[in-house]
């Protein structure tokens, strides 16, 4: 039986709105795609309402029109300053050591985990197991059918404020789409771009948005912190907004089009045409110049997120490196840069397990949307086969002209 799968990413710069048919083969087929500017959204937060819920039922007409198809439900991918991370640890009894661990028991300690003093204002989002412990002997990924008397969890739960998150529900909902289940988007994106290798090993996603960057570590196959900065790529666009004296929407081009997180692989004779106040025309700019004004910022990134590792404790058990995914992460030379930074290995993630004509889903900036789509499927239960994503040829025209408007 075939089964439809929605997903809206609603972040700063873009809202992406996903549609995914599931085939009985396992395969995730996905039928429709609506990429809009974002606008009432800054940073994770809405800031205005009427103008949000307009931009999200942009998204979702553009995707219901070209699946023929009309959703009334999906995942949404949620981030912003105000998500924060904490570890707990849970411990039931399970009985006198004379029956298996079942699936109620897993729920019990899981709630147990749950009861830590959250303030009325703050939603938990995810619990994570990192690992289960029977009667003292950990490092127990799956404990169900195990013997023992005491079951005990080491979780990581995600929570965000209640405010934010019910603003941004209302706005999906006042289109008469009701919301599965917020997910936080670097989690989401993770089932997109990491292989279970990485997550094994030990390895960080970074997920660089337009209003924030988010970070997920994962070691022996689960998440094991979470964090969320107040930098993205907006914050290049600005800086060079401000220094060069040119308008938000020239700057952002300009990064797009000219940036490099290196200026060294720049010549320095090379020049920019940029609309500058104050002048009529277009001003000649060095080039160079635009990509040291770009350095100082990445460079500033991942100096913060370097610090914020060294201080986890976990450099040193992340042989896998790190995953650059987000909008951001396309800039010319920014794998220099965080390769540099936090010394260790750098690749780019991009959606995997992809097939046919998707040059459009293939980019970092729609890791989330993907892995919305995938996070549905597990949540069903359902595995996706090992060629898990393909995009109808027929639709291929309508999603790249969707993408150039998006990213010029």
């Amino acid at each position: 039986m075939k089964r439809i799968i929605a997903g809206i990413d609603v972040g700063s710069t873009k809202i992406c709105t996903l549609i995914g048919r599931v085939g009985e083969n396992g395969l995730l087929n996905v039928i429709g795609m609506g990429v809009v500017p974002s606008r009432g959204v800054r940073r994770g937060v809405i800031t205005d309402i009427d103008v949000a819920t307009r931009s999200i039922e942009e998204s979702v007409r553009k995707a219901q029109s070209m699946a023929h198809y009309t959703i009334s439900e999906a995942y949404l991918g949620i981030s912003g300053s105000h998500i924060s991370s904490q570890n707990n640890r849970g411990s039931v009894s399970i009985g006198r050591g004379d029956r298996p661990v079942d699936r109620e028991d897993i729920e019990r300690v899981m709630e147990d985990a749950e009861a830590i003093a959250t303030p009325h204002n703050r939603r938990i989002l995810h619990t994570i197991p990192r690992e289960y412990i029977i009667d003292g002997q950990a490092g127990i990924k799956n404990p169900i059918g195990l013997m023992g008397y005491r079951l005990e969890v080491e979780a990581h739960i995600v929570t965000g404020s209640e405010t934010c998150i019910q603003n941004l529900e209302h706005c999906v909902e006042r289109n008469q789409i009701k919301v599965v289940e917020s997910v936080f988007q670097p989690l989401a994106s993770a089932l997109a771009v990491l292989n279970e290798e990485e997550g094994r090993m030990g390895v960080v996603l970074i997920d660089i948005g337009g209003g924030t960057t988010d970070l997920a570590t994962y070691l022996d196959g689960s998440v094991w912190e979470t964090m969320v900065f107040d930098l993205g790529g907006n914050h290049i666009s600005n800086d060079i907004a401000l220094l060069l004296r040119t308008p938000f929407t020239a700057a952002e081009e300009a990064k797009v089009r000219y940036a490099h997180a290196v200026p060294s692989e720049v010549d320095e004779a090379d020049e920019i045409e940029l609309s500058v106040f104050g002048h009529e025309t277009m001003a000649k700019l060095s080039r160079r110049d635009l990509c040291e004004i770009v350095e100082a910022r990445v460079e500033e990134m991942f100096s913060l997120i370097a610090r914020d590792i060294r201080r986890s404790g976990y450099d040193d058990l992340l042989p896998a490196g790190i995953v650059l995914t987000g909008g951001t992460a396309d800039l010319r030379g920014i794998r220099d840069v965080a390769a540099r930074q936090l010394q260790m290995p750098v690749r780019l993630g991009i959606p995997h397990r992809l097939h046919g004509v998707v040059e459009a889903i293939s980019n970092p900036a729609y890791a989330t949307a993907v892995g919305l789509l995938l996070w549905g499927m597990k949540a069903a239960g359902e595995k996706p086969a090992p060629v898990a994503l393909r995009v109808d040829r027929t639709a291929w025209g309508i999603i790249r002209s969707l993408f150039k408007r998006i990213m010029p």
